[in-house]
């Protein structure tokens, strides 16, 4: 059979029973990361992430041959085993059973897959979880540049917006363009119900699988662009990894369904963004990843911060918390996506790509692309907007092993409660300094006086605020015992300050650190 056949992307079907009995295959082969991880090792793992199958072919033929190495070499390194051994590792599904769900495909002694099949391992706020993810088969098993109607895995964007997602029990949540299932998976631990759309039919198909694959109900999968699936309706929370590659619109350079959004620049972001409104209940949340655009003399969360003022003429406007992480010039953006898709640098086609994507950004002025997260929240019934925060933080996260789900409800109940104490009603109030904080101290040689004194935080984004005398002292006396006021008023009879003049520099400061989560409001 030709490879083009062999790889040409299957119908998957969502059988109940087919995923029950693959499921217990899986199961009973030990097809877990950890499993998987020591068949071949650290070291042909990290080759494995850079393109190469040598190490851990190797390290497979070194072992015997088991239902888990069957399963590892047929759908982690996509490679075909021989009928005997698929028949082996699936006895409770049946190897022509796997073969019409449209999983692999089965010659007269040797069966190829035509899917990626791989465990997954996570950690949330419910503790720790695994599952089995289905996609389409990447490059490295390809051979080739991936198709357009490509549906991706499990990868670093996935893992990033899984985390972002805040860990508290709500009714309803919308994942808008769900790919291959897993941010709904993901929602469905918090939430009742969850509707996922995408505008791919086959990512849908992939993603009911999933579902099925493990044991997962209460998703409802509907098919559209946007919005458009679910328009009348509202959710407590909506989640998207939304298609935002901004990809030139021009004839002969590919669309993937699973990043291109078929608009212009960052429109789809700015689309989505501006619809969230209409479609969270008061009081709901979004969290979403997204692209944004910098132009000749704008400066790109400058864009962002515009399509929310102009949502604001339609109603009360949104709580927003944009994180810039990342800002790539035009040709580092144009190849890091370029690659992204199979094409190989050094080849001509990969050069006229990047042509075509130098020739978009420099006709709409475009000088850079930011990447980065969005958290919005909907006022409560009569209430208004109270955070709007544009912020680019590069540095190196702090401890976070669930991921920033159980940060950014934090910051969002810190906005709240900020906005409902004005300075009169913060200095009575009683603030603690946060568990995951330290204090840096930095000497001259011989001074007993520190030159620098920096705060610490340890979660959450692993912020860094340098603090005068007068700062590292309230923060160390915030216990929870004493008021703001009788703080300030204590500091200032001590270093001989106006205590008016103090508190108007310190309650500012006071302000960004209970925002930041440096500081909370004790119980």
């Amino acid at each position: 059979m030709s490879a083009d056949a062999v790889h040409a992307l299957p119908t998957i079907v969502a059988d109940a029973t087919v995923a029950d009995a693959l499921r217990r295959d899986l199961t009973d082969a030990g097809f877990t990361v950890e499993r998987v991880d020591a068949l071949w090792g650290a070291e042909a793992a990290a080759s494995l992430h850079r393109g190469s199958r040598v190490a851990a072919l190797r390290a497979l033929a070194a072992r015997g041959t088991t239902p888990l190495s069957t399963l590892a070499t047929l759908f982690v390194l996509g490679l075909p085993v021989p009928r005997a051994d698929a028949e082996a590792a699936f006895p409770a599904a049946s190897i022509t059973a796997v073969a019409a769900a449209g999983l692999v495909h089965i010659d007269a002694d040797s069966v190829t897959p035509t899917v990626d099949l791989r465990p997954y391992a996570f950690v949330d706020d419910l503790g720790a979880g695994s599952w089995w993810i289905v996609s389409d088969l990447g490059e490295l098993a390809l051979g080739t540049a991936l198709g357009e109607e490509h549906v991706l895995g499990i990868g670093g964007a996935t893992t990033t917006l899984s985390g972002l997602q805040v860990p508290v029990p709500v009714g309803r949540v919308l994942d808008l363009g769900t790919g291959c299932g897993i941010q709904a998976m993901h929602a469905r631990r918090f939430a009742d119900e969850v509707v996922a759309t995408d505008i791919s039919r086959r990512a849908l198909e992939i993603a009911r699988f999933n579902a099925q694959l493990n044991g997962i109900d209460g998703i409802e999968f509907r098919l559209g662009s946007l919005f458009e699936p679910v328009a009348g309706e509202r959710f407590d929370r909506i989640v998207s990894n939304p298609p935002f590659v901004i990809t030139p619109r021009s004839e002969g350079v590919p669309a993937y369904e699973y990043r291109d959004g078929g608009m212009v620049g960052d429109a789809l972001v700015e689309t989505v963004l501006t619809g969230l409104g209409d479609h969270l209940e008061p009081g709901g949340t979004a969290q979403l990843l997204g692209n944004w655009e910098y132009h000749w003399g704008t400066d790109g969360l400058d864009r962002v911060r515009s399509w929310f003022e102009r949502a604001d003429a339609d109603g009360p406007g949104l709580d927003a918390w944009v994180v810039e992480r990342e800002r790539q010039d035009p040709t580092a953006y144009a190849e890091t996506w370029i690659r992204d898709g199979g094409t190989k640098p050094g080849t001509a086609e990969f050069d006229r790509l990047v042509g075509a994507w130098l020739d978009d950004f420099a006709d709409r002025r475009v000088t850079g692309v930011g990447f980065g997260y969005v958290v919005v929240r909907k006022p409560e019934a009569g209430g208004a907007a109270h955070l709007r925060r544009f912020e680019r933080v590069p540095e190196t996260l702090g401890s976070n092993p669930a991921g920033l789900g159980a940060t950014v409800a934090r910051v969002l109940d810190a906005a709240a409660w900020l906005a409902a104490h004005d300075d009169v009603a913060l200095a009575a109030a009683h603030l603690a300094v946060a568990g995951d904080v330290t204090e840096e101290r930095y000497y001259w040689p011989g001074n007993d006086d520190p030159t620098v004194m920096t705060l610490v935080q340890g979660g959450g984004l692993g912020r860094r605020v340098d603090a005068d005398t007068a700062l590292a002292a309230f923060v160390g006396a915030c216990d929870g015992e004493l008021s703001v006021a009788a703080i300030v008023g204590a500091l200032a009879q001590i270093t001989g300050v106006d205590e008016q003049a103090l508190a108007a520099d310190l309650l500012p400061a006071a302000r960004d650190l209970v925002l930041d989560g440096l500081l909370v409001p004790a119980a």
